[in-house]
């Protein structure tokens, strides 16, 4: 079991009020149904779903997909906030050490919206809605950024700003939100490592979180054909299974197959079902199966990790991940509706 603080952390009470709210989640059963439903039913259904509250507060100002995205990430936040305010202590330093990665999705969506040149009425009625507090911040930096470098000027002084201090003026985005995603994983793999929020079974979990997001990022890069030297670029270091040796090699890779290949030779690469993915992910043209695989790996180690240390920080960040996953399907689930297309496609980007 890992090690628990004592002091005035309140294991036990956190993780069954974590564990409570993980059986209250969609299952893939309800999930299913929802996808047999038409797009107003869904809006409905979900409502039942501990949604309703978000549904009502966007309901006179926005309809159909935009009123349930909105409502989704709103009550995502909420639920965020929520969790952290019942964690005290040790515990809810580190349950907050995995939150802050949200913070940084923010300040990306932010920069896109300025990349973009999206005016501010949309962001804040669309993408970043005012009514919730946690956007109103980032809504700040869009209406005062003409330019990314505008942006990164504003956010000098804070730690995303750190983040970005060392790219000399580079206006891209990719280079931006590659720096916010490094600065965030080498952040929080630090903290981990040292002082009162040193947890080495957390720090597994996440390195093993870059690890996936490395592979994901070389298989997106061949497949729009990237150098060498720039899918090196992308990768993130401190993984746990795939060092920077194997990533290299990776990155120079020339096809799937010797990607592939090159992985399985690190030690620790969990290659199980790898081969059917990429077979799936190749007849249907898009890397979701990849995707889907690589979440369910991670969502088995949290279930592990769960089970062995009930009374640690695992129950809190496994319901958080497992809420995500329900957004992101809900999320997929109305927008596919609305386009249009069929039910086992939706179901197939879903990964049910």
């Amino acid at each position: 079991m890992a090690t628990i603080s004592t002091g005035q952390s309140n294991w036990a009470n956190a993780s069954a009020r974590g564990k409570a709210r993980k059986a209250g989640l969609i299952d893939d059963t309800r999930m299913r149904q929802l996808l047999q439903q038409s797009p107003d039913s869904i809006a409905a259904s979900i409502a039942e779903f501990g949604y309703r509250e978000e549904l009502d507060e966007y309901a006179d100002k926005l309809s159909g997909v935009d009123l349930v995205e909105a409502a989704l990430n709103h009550n995502m936040d909420r639920d965020l906030n929520q969790v952290l305010a019942f964690c005290q202590g040790h515990l809810k330093g580190l349950v907050s050490i995995y939150v802050d990665r949200f913070t940084y999705q923010k300040v990306k969506t932010a920069l896109r919206a300025i990349h973009s040149g999206v005016s501010l009425e949309v962001v804040s009625g669309q993408v970043l809605p005012e009514q919730n507090e946690a956007n109103l911040r980032w809504l700040e930096l869009v209406n005062n950024s003409d330019t990314l470098q505008d942006a990164v000027t504003a956010l000098e002084g804070t730690h995303f700003g750190r983040a970005l201090v060392d790219l000399d003026g580079n206006e891209d985005l990719m280079a931006l939100e590659d720096a916010l995603d490094r600065h965030y994983y080498s952040s929080a793999t630090k903290k981990l490592r040292e002082g009162t929020t040193r947890h080495p079974m957390l720090l597994r979990y996440l390195r093993t979180e870059i690890d996936h997001r490395n592979v994901i990022n070389l298989f997106r890069a061949l497949k729009q054909e990237m150098p060498a030297e720039k899918r090196s670029e992308l990768m993130i270091s401190g993984g746990k299974a795939i060092t920077s040796t194997f990533l290299r090699q990776a990155a120079e890779a020339e096809n799937e197959e010797a990607l592939l290949e090159i992985l399985r030779r690190a030690p620790g690469f969990d290659d199980s079902g790898f081969d059917e993915a990429l077979m799936e992910s190749r007849e249907r043209g898009t890397l979701d199966p990849i995707v889907n695989l690589l979440n369910s790996q991670r969502l088995d180690l949290l279930n592990r990790m769960n089970s062995l240390n009930p009374l640690s920080a695992f129950p809190l960040i496994y319901y958080i991940e497992s809420k995500v996953l329900e957004v992101q399907n809900l999320r997929l689930l109305v927008r596919g509706k609305a386009v249009g297309l069929p039910d086992d496609v939706i179901e197939a980007h879903m990964g049910l």
